[in-house]
């Protein structure tokens, strides 16, 4: 087997790796406040898929008691969903925060903020 065949059996593993580390690389590198935050969802967003690609099964039915034969494991479903959520919400309160420096501080560069700061 090649590498490339090895890749694109593993498809959504390797596009969920690229995802958390481009968004952990612009999460950590950038300035701007406003990308920090699309980078932290990003990153999130390599992790959900990851989560929900290692729980797939090709050959799995919905777990319920009358299906005989291999079953989905509906836990790392239910992860997924409940850290959606969190995703949201800690969103919204970072781009609230993200709005109050601004407010306060003119600017959204982290060295601009940090100049202003020490003033």
């Amino acid at each position: 087997m090649s590498v490339a065949a090895a890749l694109l059996a593993r498809l959504p593993h390797v596009v969920a790796v690229l995802l958390a580390a481009t968004g952990l690389v612009v999460l950590v590198d950038d300035e701007h406040l406003v990308k920090k935050v699309v980078g932290l969802n990003v990153f999130q967003t390599g992790i959900f898929l990851f989560l929900v690609a290692a729980a797939f099964r090709a050959d799995g039915r919905s777990p319920n008691l009358a299906s005989p034969g291999p079953h989905a494991d509906p836990v790392p479903q239910v992860l997924v969903l409940t850290a959606i959520v969190v995703g949201v919400s800690v969103t919204a309160v970072a781009l609230s925060l993200v709005v109050r420096v601004y407010r306060a501080t003119g600017t959204l560069r982290e060295d601009a903020i940090r100049e202003v700061l020490e003033r």
